[in-house]
């Protein structure tokens, strides 16, 4: 049972805090970041693996989403000082971090900010940073995304009106995604669901961070870094995960060559073993 919280930060906004084993301190703290949109509530298709890895989910939701304080402005880099004030709070020290999607570039943010106390970090399906050298950011990507990006990068009231208007566009989901949403990974929609209902302010203020500079440098991230992407990824192309493995200092890539954006998750019981075995080695 994943026991939820709000924590009030130094700031006086509030964080919704959710802990699946707050009173077992001395299991591996794996901090979950969720994509766009979503809520935090950890990855349940992993609740299972985890009670036999002694790993204990810590995770958030994002400012905006759930039942956290919106933070207009906020870059990517905001995620490490949000989590460090929750595990302070919580009384952790070291931790892991795993992102898919929009969670990856967050997941990253702490190991580069918080590197003492980062142990190992993955990245599924995640965006490079937004006009990367050598990256064609946009080449592969499905129109709905396109088009959402696009309007992020030309500012907030492009992005708004975006968000207002009707677009009926290819979202990029392949026949693996549409198949693992329906059956091991429907909790996808679980999350989706109470992000869209509650309206697109925070998915305008992620999408604005994610075109604008992060706040941190890739090169920052020292921590063991395991990057996983679908080769027929058209949310987020596999081109981007390809990037981020030539340019983190210590990744590994594995790519899932018949996968998509949402049908990759499918290797994350491989990811959280590979976060086991690396941090118990730290």
């Amino acid at each position: 049972m994943t026991v939820q919280s709000d924590l009030t930060l130094h700031d006086g906004r509030t964080l919704h805090v959710h802990d699946t084993a707050p009173d077992d301190p001395a299991r591996l703290v794996v901090v979950w970041h969720h994509g766009t949109p979503n809520i935090g509530a950890p990855p349940e298709p992993l609740r299972e693996l985890s009670e036999r890895l002694g790993v204990r989910w810590v995770s958030h939701d994002r400012p905006g989403y759930g039942g956290s304080t919106p933070h207009p402005g906020r870059d990517v880099a905001s995620a490490a000082g949000d989590v460090e004030q929750v595990l302070d709070a919580l009384g952790v020290d070291r931790f892991a971090v795993m992102g898919h999607s929009g969670g990856g570039p967050h997941a990253l943010a702490c190991a580069a900010r918080l590197p003492d106390r980062v142990t190992a970090v993955v990245a599924t399906a995640g965006l490079a940073p937004f006009g990367a050298d050598g990256l064609d950011w946009f080449a592969g990507m499905a129109p709905a995304g396109v088009a959402s990006l696009e309007a992020a990068a030309a500012g907030r009231d492009a992005k708004e009106r975006h968000e207002a208007s009707a677009h009926e566009l290819d979202m990029g989901f392949t026949a693996a995604d549409e198949e693992a949403l329906g059956g091991d990974w429907s909790w996808v929609l679980d999350v989706v669901r109470p992000a869209l209902a509650a309206g697109p302010a925070p998915l305008v203020d992620d999408d604005l961070a994610y075109v604008a500079p992060w706040g941190f440098d890739v090169a920052q991230v020292l921590a063991p870094t395991l990057v996983v992407h679908g080769a027929r990824d058209r949310v987020v192309p596999v081109t981007h995960g390809r990037w981020l493995a030539a340019h983190l200092p210590t990744a590994e890539l594995r790519e899932s060559a018949d996968d998509g954006h949402v049908s990759v998750l499918r290797t994350s019981a491989d990811s959280l073993r590979w976060v086991v075995r690396t941090s118990s080695r730290d």
